[in-house]
């Protein structure tokens, strides 16, 4: 819970090495005409104004000699022209480049969730991984909008900007290039330098304080019955103002070169203007090179913002880079059948699961039978693999070594968004959503009418509650089911896997959170209510309600150390028995025992 930064520090090394911005921009190369078309609009914009600046001192040092109007007329015209169309390339450079980066980062978004989403079991926090896809993400959208776009920009603008004072005064253009050279080449890696280092750790810390956010919001309650609120609290202050100190130090930097800027831009204008003078420029034309070269340094300084914004986005680019670079999760190919509406029968054989490498096994070769029809529970202690077998059966963890076929086919040949058709339920810790009792219900079944619905929530013990509630099904349950006591959102997420009403049905500690009395008289409805030919696999801690069922697993360190019906492992010695008694003493009020 201290958020420490070392993993976020470790991811940004490889992309680094790989060029981060290569990584980013490939994603850009189907918006690379809209992204030209707005560089190219943008440096319209600033060419523009910089015309504009220059045309206008023209016409009011020409003015002040009073000549005929005539000779005004095309200056006058033309201030007008410029000022109405740097404002139209202005808004057609933002709604053009805008518009392209945003079908791009839904693109890199994308790329990233799935990244994500594909590393199980890796150890990125819900804090970091929610920074990398807002605040990491939005610096390649920034990378476009406020580096590569306006970059582009100030050097085309600059070069112009030369060329045309060479047309005036060849000296003064050289003076010009010597100005702009400074305020586009060196301030610019002025202020890289001075920025690079505290810029680098700004992005791993605002994933840490997000992940604090995270731990001290969710985590409030357990932190204060443990004591550990203002240790958290405390590690969460010192990152904040670290990353307020690294800001600040940011800021000064910024104030400081962009002082230099200016300090650059007074001083090449001083420059021109002398070498126009000593020249013999006519006096207007050095008011024209005086005012242009201050527009000129001005865009070019451009150069400088970018640098520094590139600078400070690079570790947040590196850490997209680093999900972006690997290679896309992709999912075998679909071999299996493709109707999976019907019975089917699913095997485990020699299933083993390891999380890491040199661990010991979370299952180790498992064998388990579970034809069409039949019901098994698999029960044990806790950390025996229980939830694990439930992962590997709905797909979601891959066994090490071993198969897990379903009417005969390697489970990783049915495709993903099918295999839930035939295998799925309740899983541990199942999630509620901030919607209202109908909608967490019909995530199971779209199309289930009013009957289902109440048959589902009748078997999870839920429809006495529902009908007690003014607005019924439509009661919002809260965020996370906020709303509901733990016994309520357990009741809800048992009727949404009754509903779906998969034919290998999975139901993990499906009364979990209900006292003795209620939880056996759920189990029992719930059982009840799966149809005919759909198998039934129930992971307990509970012993008690489970006579009726086919066969009953005990897992312990990941093997099966006991299996058979309910009466005969409790006339065998072993943990089954052991646990039994212990359970009965403890409902009946002998003993106080924690499952």
């Amino acid at each position: 819970m201290t958020g420490d930064q070392g993993p976020a520090l470790a991811d940004a090394a490889p992309a680094g090495r790989a060029a981060a911005e290569r990584v980013v921009l490939r994603l850009a190369r189907p918006y690379l005409g809209r992204l030209v078309g707005a560089g190219l609009l943008a440096a319209a914009t600033e060419f523009a104004g910089l015309a504009l600046m220059a045309t206008a001192t023209w016409l009011l040092m020409s003015a002040a000699g009073q000549p005929p109007l005539d000779r005004l007329t095309v200056a006058i015209v033309a201030v007008r022209a410029l000022a109405i169309s740097r404002g139209v390339f202005r808004y057609t450079e933002r709604l053009a480049g805008h518009d392209a980066v945003l079908r791009m980062i839904t693109d890199v978004r994308a790329r990233v969730f799935a990244t994500l989403a594909a590393r199980r079991g890796t150890t990125h926090r819900s804090g970091d991984v929610l920074s990398r896809l807002v605040s990491d993400v939005e610096a390649v959208q920034d990378l476009l909008l406020r580096v590569l776009v306006p970059a582009s920009a100030a050097a085309v603008v600059g070069v112009s900007a030369v060329a045309v004072a060479a047309l005036i005064s060849p000296p003064a253009a050289g003076a010009l290039a010597v100005g702009l050279l400074v305020a586009g080449v060196a301030l610019p890696a002025l202020a890289t330098a001075v920025t690079r280092r505290s810029a680098a750790e700004v992005a791993p810390l605002r994933g840490a304080l997000a992940t604090d956010a995270i731990d001290l919001t969710h985590g409030a309650a357990d932190l204060a019955a443990f004591g550990a609120t203002d240790v958290t609290l405390r590690a969460a202050e010192q990152r904040a103002h670290r990353l307020a100190r690294l800001e600040r130090r940011l800021a000064a930097t910024g104030f400081a070169v962009d002082a230099a800027g200016v300090l650059a831009a007074g001083v090449t204008a001083a420059a021109v203007v002398l070498v126009a003078l000593a020249a013999d420029v006519p006096g207007v034309l050095v008011g024209v090179l005086a005012v242009g070269t201050l527009a000129a340094v001005e865009v070019t300084l451009a150069l400088v913002a970018a640098a520094r914004q590139w600078t400070q986005l690079r570790p947040g680019l590196t850490r997209v880079a680093d999900l972006l670079d690997a290679d896309p999760p992709t999912a075998p190919a679909a071999t299996g059948p493709t109707d999976l509406s019907g019975p089917h029968e699913l095997r485990f054989v020699d299933v083993t699961v390891r999380y890491r490498a040199g661990a010991a096994p979370a299952l180790d070769g498992v064998n388990l039978n579970l034809p069409a029809g039949r019901r098994i529970a698999v029960v044990g202690p806790s950390g025996a693999g229980k939830s694990t077998l439930a992962a590997v059966l709905t797909g979601t963890v891959r066994p090490a070594s071993g198969r897990v076929t379903l009417d005969g086919h390697d489970l990783s040949t049915y495709a993903e968004e099918a295999l839930p058709r035939a295998v799925g339920g309740l899983l541990a810790e199942a999630y509620v959503f901030h919607a209202t009792v109908r909608e967490n219900l019909l995530l199971g079944r779209a199309a289930a009418g009013e009957e289902e619905l109440t048959a589902a929530t009748a078997a999870a013990g839920l429809l006495d509650w529902v009908r007690a509630q003014p607005a019924g099904w439509d009661t919002l349950v809260g965020e996370e089911g906020g709303q509901l006591s733990g016994g309520q959102r357990q009741r809800l997420a048992l009727a949404r896997a009754l509903l779906a009403a998969p034919p290998v049905l999975v139901l993990d500690e499906p009364t979990e959170g209900l006292d003795p009395s209620a939880a056996d008289a759920v189990l029992a409805s719930a059982l009840a209510a799966t149809p005919a030919g759909h198998s039934v696999l129930l992971i307990s801690h509970r012993l008690s309600g489970l006579a009726e069922l086919d066969e009953i697993v005990v897992l312990d360190g990941g093997r099966v150390i006991q299996r058979g019906r309910h009466a005969e492992l409790v006339a065998a010695p072993g943990w089954y028995r052991d646990q039994w008694l212990l359970q009965a003493a403890a409902e009946r009020g002998y003993l106080a025992l924690a499952p």
